[in-house]
């Protein structure tokens, strides 16, 4: 695996970022969207400095990560609690098969 120079634009500036070959459309997505956040930020005039534009948005895109981390985490129980059903019904299943051949 070898890195690869990516080229990106965030807020105005252009950066260089070594990554992994297959990372690289990743990475240009990635800066894309926190571009696009800085920008939204930088608009509504709220917030001035590219410094406390960059927290805002990595706040803002921790906040929705750890959102979707809460979600799958969810889902990572209910399906743990799904498996635990159906072991359950399956050894109900089996007990009943074995019962019922004597």
């Amino acid at each position: 695996m070898s890195d690869k120079t990516v080229d990106i634009h965030i807020l105005d500036k252009d950066y260089q970022v070594s990554c992994p070959i297959e990372e690289s459309e990743a990475l240009l997505c990635s800066a894309k969207k926190l571009n696009s956040q800085m920008q939204n930020i930088r608009n509504t005039g709220n917030v001035i400095g590219v410094e406390r534009i960059a927290v805002m948005a990595a706040l803002n895109l921790t906040y929705e990560i750890s959102k979707v981390e809460k979600k799958l985490s969810s889902e990572d129980s209910t399906n743990k609690i799904i498996q635990n059903i159906d072991r359950k019904i399956t050894t109900a299943l089996e007990n009943l098969d074995d019962s019922s051949t004597f």
